[in-house]
């Protein structure tokens, strides 16, 4: 039986029905599909006869967004190699860390991060370098490209190679490279199709870094698959975010509630033109009800997504075109996704009882890049163990309650964090807020609230104490409302709760209050 066709494969039949239609802008500049699928194949051919790159090496990337990141995905798709692309704002330990468990034969870097190299390069001292200045020459790779290759590389990509190994951050030890498959990334974009009803006469704009699945796989690579158009920022910067949703005129976007929320702070959101958005995709962490209303009174639709890194990332949605009938939903398993909720012990518990997602599907990932042990311990008979506490409702909504690893145990009776702070996220004066377990010595643990309050706005503790008594059980209530001005957060803007549990433990081994 033949092979399904390589994704560089796919684009490239895209080219051949409309060569002359833009898939990517960026800053000033435009790639047609044309001329993308064209650079594609250039780039293939100077990574194999240049430098050597076959199936399996790995390629590493360090910049910003730009379309010679999606070009360089493509063309390692077309040869079966995989790419690496980097968080650029780890720290250079961390990025040494990748570097030296991932080993890619190449490593792509924007100067902006020459700083890095010192600790790159030591870190995988055969790795070759090329240079991405394109503040300075235009285009490094570009230059590269119109050099001379010394043949013409075949496709020796295959449907189910890896293409992808992007790498999670853990809440504890090292991060973990998560290996996704073309085959991945394609069963994702059938799912960001359905979700989105996402065609080629879609418009996506994309804001979010592509170093992480929320913003490469939930809607560009999708997009570049079905032959729609990209407008690519390098980087979020809200105010330009909003001027594009008015004069690009977008009809799908991926904003995190962070990024929402910055938008929601820009003088010029009451004047932004909002007309031309479909939807507007969110997720990765829980979406506040506030923020989806508020977006709904400007005629934007909120779409929730489920998934993770090791999902591709697209698992449970909401569709564009359902009604808006529940709360707190992330919506239903998708049209590629199998979903059960487990107990302790792996059994399927019924609906309205909470227990661990696990996921099924061909866009889970292969598996963790050289760590069996971390592999086998993600899936069990086949399902992928999300880590996420949730429950179902009769009709199979998933409503999600919290990460497993954050669940605070006090006296016999469990306590969502989540579910705690969605109370006191809603009282007048509250910015932000985070809950976590202390350790006690009669219930075991109890829950400590952190909280932000608004700049413009002062925070009545004792009026938000007994907002909190009033509608939650008492055992759920936070022993200490703690004051920050701000919380730890990743890249995606979910909130990282085992910081604050580190630090909360430090200070009590301190003796601190």
């Amino acid at each position: 039986m033949q092979s399904p066709p390589t994704l560089a494969e796919i684009v490239a039949r895209n080219a051949a029905f409309s060569p002359g239609k833009v898939a990517i802008g960026c800053e000033d500049s435009f790639l047609t599909y044309g001329e993308f699928s064209a650079r594609t194949k250039q780039l293939a051919n100077a990574l194999a006869f240049r430098f050597g790159v076959a199936r399996g090496d790995r390629v590493a990337y360090l910049g910003l967004n730009s379309p010679e990141l999606l070009v360089l995905l493509f063309a390692c798709a077309r040869l079966g190699a995989i790419l690496a692309p980097l968080n650029w704002r780890l720290a250079p330990p961390e990025l040494a860390f990748i570097i030296a468990n991932a080993e890619p034969k190449l490593l792509f870097i924007e100067a902006r991060f020459s700083s890095q190299l010192a600790f790159l390069t030591v870190a995988a001292p055969e790795m070759e370098v090329i240079d991405l200045d394109r503040a300075v020459s235009g285009s490094a790779l570009l230059e590269m490209l119109g050099a001379q290759a010394q043949g013409k590389a075949p496709i020796t990509g295959r449907f189910e190679d890896p293409v992808l190994l992007v790498y999670t951050s853990g809440t504890t030890g090292h991060p973990k490279g998560a290996l996704l498959s073309q085959a991945s990334l394609y069963w994702n974009a059938i799912a960001s199709a359905h979700m989105h009803g996402l065609s080629a006469t879609d418009h996506v704009l994309t804001v979010l870094p592509l170093f992480h699945v929320g913003g490469l796989n939930i809607q560009t690579t999708p997009a570049l698959l079905v032959g729609a158009s990209i407008t690519l920022h390098p980087r979020f910067v809200p105010a330009r975010t909003l001027a594009s949703i008015s004069d690009a005129k977008p009809s799908l976007t991926v904003l995190v509630p962070a990024t929402l929320e910055a938008l929601l702070a820009e003088p010029s959101f009451a004047a932004t033109d909002f007309t031309s958005l479909r939807a507007i995709t969110t997720g990765s962490t829980f979406v506040p009800e506030a923020l989806v209303e508020t977006f709904a009174g400007r005629g934007v639709r909120l779409l929730q997504v489920y998934g993770a890194t090791e999902t591709g990332p697209i698992s449970v949605y909401e569709r564009f075109d359902q009604p808006r009938d529940r709360r707190d939903t992330t919506g239903l398993p998708g049209v590629t996704t199998k979903m059960r909720i487990l107990d302790e012990a792996g059994r399927i518990v019924p609906s309205g009882t909470p227990g661990e997602v696990a996921l099924m599907g061909p866009q889970i990932f292969s598996g963790y890049w050289r760590n069996d042990e971390a592999t086998a311990a993600a899936f069990r008979d086949g399902w992928f163990l999300t880590g996420d506490i949730g429950v179902t409702d009769a009709q199979g909504y998933l409503f999600l309650r919290d990460r497993k690893n954050n669940v605070i145990i006090s006296g016999g009776e469990n306590i969502y964090p989540a579910e705690v702070e969605r109370v006191i996220g809603a009282f007048a004066g509250v910015a932000e807020c985070a809950v976590v377990g202390i350790p006690d010595p009669r219930w075991q643990e109890v829950p400590i609230a952190y909280v932000v309050p608004h700049a413009q706005a002062p925070l009545d503790i004792e009026a938000l104490s007994a907002h909190l008594a009033a509608n939650l059980a008492r055992f759920k209530l936070p022993r200490r409302i703690l004051l920050r001005d701000a919380l730890p957060r990743n890249a995606m803007g979910k909130v990282q709760h085992f910081v604050l549990k580190s630090e909360l433990a430090a200070s009590l081994a301190a003796g601190k209050p």
